[in-house]
């Protein structure tokens, strides 16, 4: 059984340990990892949109065009091939590098190739192009995801490589969303794309350098993996194959669906169009329940099989049916990494589920109606939501993310895991109180001196509130998220990251998009400030399940530690 990525939840030295570990060159990568990461999601499906809208180019086009979103949403799909699959020639550079490698040339080549294009005139080959991008970059994220998780060890620590890791995301949001604006007013988006391009080109080839988890070659290694599914014990090929197949097809018609949706949105007249919402609420939840629950249902009734004995092999088998060979692989690639997760896990495995779900609820189920409540209801200019929300917010996000390292560090995993729960629920009290006039976060803005600052620089005192408030929810969202991804890394293995991991993060943010319909309307009805209050009660629910999850390891960890009775 695979070794999980960490399972320390303690804290292992503190800020010491910590400011040590920031010299080791994998945080070094790993802060540049998170950079290529989260560039050219800003470039696909933020600034982009600002470059078709001086085109000219219309808002439903618009609409149809931001479903490359989709190969971000439904990436699991395809993580098993990573995990397995070698691209030619590639392999000498490791497990992991060989596709962030090509994943950033191809990306850096494609920006390349998008600055020499008029959306205007030739947006068939920028469609095609950006979408060919957002499944390389979808596909990276994925890999980096999983080197992450490979690389770290006592000197470079899951927690830490998690944190730098959202740091460098979130500075190339910064670079690729507001950086991006201001040098296309100045130098054109050509230019701009030019550049970003360059840059990509740039950390492609230092990854060529960047250390790996293991760079032999895996001949040996999958032969031993496929001997190991033949020895006394192991579920019988036939067994295997019935599971592979109803798996397989759970798989496949997800995708399908998915590329059908796609396609028609992308090549119907636009009365024939599917509806993206619809498809969203009614087809969301059966593609995960298709390519999540089920198979996770599958997996856990092979893992029963196998310890009670049952469709097991009586003694080893050396010599197999021909085509076996591949069977196994594709075995290995797409239902081990669940088997083993549901072997390791147990009934664990559904607390971990409920809080992958929830955790982050309370900052993505409203963020759709941020620009909504800031500049309609609010009334603030575009200019003081740009300055308050992408320069000030993203400043304080990062604060948050080092604070959360640091608490990593010292007082441990679970412990900041649980006030990251608090902070991200209890903040949203601060959104009620300025959807009630703001008195109480103005009185604070002027504590701080927020306020006299933002007018010497000729700003209105309201300017400060907002940037008060959205910096306490950044900070508190930082701090939360540099715990949450800490713990989400720690538990999968790393013989099976990349999918495990794909598969946890992919529900992150399912409840909060699935939940946006319903909250839009409560708005509608109650206003803001009803609807700040019940997000920060359903916070709550994430509380709970922290404290649920912490004592789960803490029974854990004694277990591990407990030394038996002597007599």
């Amino acid at each position: 059984m695979s070794e999980p990525a960490a399972t320390q939840s303690q804290p292992d030295g503190g800020w010491r340990r910590t400011l040590m570990a920031l010299g080791n060159r994998k945080t070094g990568f790993m802060a540049v990892f998170g950079f290529a990461s989260g560039l050219p999601f800003a470039l696909f499906l933020g600034t982009l949109y600002a470059w078709l809208s001086e085109a000219g180019v219309d808002l439903e086009t618009m609409g149809v065009f931001s479903l490359i979103g989709l190969a971000y949403a439904f990436q699991f799909l395809w993580s098993p091939l990573l995990d397995r699959v070698d691209i030619p020639g590639m392999r000498v550079l490791g497990k992991r590098k060989q596709w962030i490698v090509t994943a950033q040339v191809l990306l850096g080549v494609i920006l390349v190739t998008l600055s020499a294009l008029d959306p205007r005139t030739q947006l068939g080959w920028f469609s095609l192009l950006a979408a060919i991008g957002a499944f390389a970059s979808a596909t990276q994220d994925i890999v980096i995801n999983a080197w992450r998780i490979d690389v770290a060890d006592e000197d470079a620590p899951i927690d830490l490589l998690s944190t730098i890791y959202q740091m460098g995301y979130r500075l190339a949001s910064l670079a690729g969303g507001a950086l991006g604006l201001i040098l296309a007013a100045r130098i054109g988006w050509p230019q701009t794309y030019l550049a970003m391009g360059v840059i990509l080109l740039a950390i492609g080839i230092a990854g060529l350098f960047a250390p790996d988890a293991e760079v032999s070659a895996p001949t040996a290694e999958q032969e031993d993996a496929l001997l190991a599914l033949r020895q006394k014990g192991e579920l019988t090929p036939q067994v295997r194959l019935k599971a592979l197949l109803m798996v397989g097809a759970l798989w496949g018609a997800a995708l399908a669906t998915v590329i059908t949706f796609m396609v028609l949105s992308m090549t119907a007249a636009p009365d024939a169009r599917p509806d993206p919402t619809t498809f969203t609420a009614t087809a969301g939840p059966l593609i995960v329940i298709a390519t999540i629950v089920l198979p996770a249902l599958i997996a856990g009734w092979l893992v029963a099989q196998q310890r009670k004995g049952n469709h097991v092999l009586a003694e080893d088998v050396h010599h197999e049916a021909v085509g076996s060979p591949v069977i196994d692989q594709l075995y290995r690639a797409l239902l081990l990494p669940l088997v083993e997760f549901v072997g390791r896990l147990g009934w664990s495995l559904v607390l971990i589920i409920a809080l992958v779900l929830t955790y982050r609820i309370c900052d993505a189920i409203w963020g759709t109606f941020a620009y909504p409540f800031y500049l309609g209801y609010l009334k603030y200019a575009n200019d003081e939501v740009a300055i308050a929300s992408k320069f000030f917010g993203v400043g304080a996000t990062v604060l948050g993310l080092a604070v959360g390292g640091g608490l990593l560090g010292t007082i441990g995993r679970m412990p900041t895991l649980l006030l990251g729960a608090v902070l991200a629920a209890v903040t949203n009290l601060l959104y009620a109180d300025l959807a009630s006039g703001g008195a109480v976060m103005s009185a604070v803005s002027n504590a701080l001196h927020i306020t006299q600052l933002v007018e010497s620089f000729g700003g209105e005192g309201r300017l400060a509130t907002l940037m008060v408030t959205i910096g306490a929810e950044n900070l508190a969202t930082g701090i939360a998220g540099a715990a949450y991804i800490a713990w989400l890394s720690s538990i999968v293995a790393k013989g099976y990251s990349a999918v495990q991991y794909a598969l946890l993060s992919s529900l992150t943010l399912l409840v909060g998009t699935l939940g946006r319909g319903a909250l839009g309307k409560m708005i509608e009805n109650q206003g803001y400030h009803a609807m700040f209050i019940f997000v920060t009660w359903i916070g709550t629910i994430a509380i709970v399940l922290t404290c649920l999850e912490w004592w789960r390891q803490s029974r854990q960890q004694a277990r591990r530690t407990e030394v038996p009775a002597e007599f």
